[in-house]
């Protein structure tokens, strides 16, 4: 993709504004151009769609939205709690980076979770049936369904801009492997003063 009309000219390794021509060099300006081109069509489609009182399917919105460079490598994962009144979707890894943490809370309820970006998760139904339990701090919300208990996700206060989600509760088929990694709930502060890495895991 090398070729450019003579009113592009000038512009290199990105979409021209006339939209005409197109130049990149590396596979990765291959792909942005094509999520570009992918993102305007499925728009566009939907567009019509609407028009004509159909709906796109998810698979395909799903697909376009893994091309993306913030959910490039994630796959979409959906869970819920046990009775099936909260139901969520996550994009994550289908390797999952699990935390087993120690705190008088994590312990009595057995929590493990692993964190993603507030942008990366939707609840898809539910929010009615969910309460919410907060002590100490109150920066943790403790979120679970009234009806079953079961917490399925939680606003972790290592995380108050993204979640915690239990990889327990999600559906089978799209986690490949995990690992747990034990935190000292116990010594909160100190253990998250000597981690380097798990407060920038709610960043996108």
């Amino acid at each position: 993709l090398n070729q450019k009309c003579s009113c592009c000219r000038g512009q290199k390794n990105s979409l021209s504004q006339s939209g005409h021509v197109i130049r990149v060099d590396t596979f990765s300006g291959v792909l942005q151009v094509l999520t570009a081109k992918l993102s305007n069509v499925l728009y566009s489609l939907k567009v019509f769609l609407a028009k004509k009182k159909c709906v796109i399917t998810k698979p395909l919105s799903a697909f376009v939205l893994s091309l993306s460079s913030e959910y490039r490598g994630l796959v979409k994962h959906t869970g819920g709690c046990h009775c099936g009144a909260v139901r969520f979707e996550v994009w994550a890894s289908p390797d999952l980076h699990v935390f087993n943490c120690n705190c008088s809370i994590c312990t009595k309820k057995q929590n493990r979770h692993f964190i993603v970006p507030a942008s990366r998760f939707k609840l898809l139904k539910g929010a009615e049936n969910l309460t919410t339990y907060t002590f100490n701090t109150h920066r943790a919300q403790h979120t679970f369904c009234k009806t079953c208990g079961v917490q399925s996700f939680y606003t972790p206060r290592s995380n108050p801009d993204g979640y915690g989600i239990a990889p327990h509760c999600l559906d089978d088929g799209t986690v490949h492997s995990i690992v747990i990694e034990d935190i000292n709930g116990k010594e909160w502060e100190k253990a998250m003063k000597e981690h380097k890495t798990i407060r920038g895991m709610s960043k996108p």
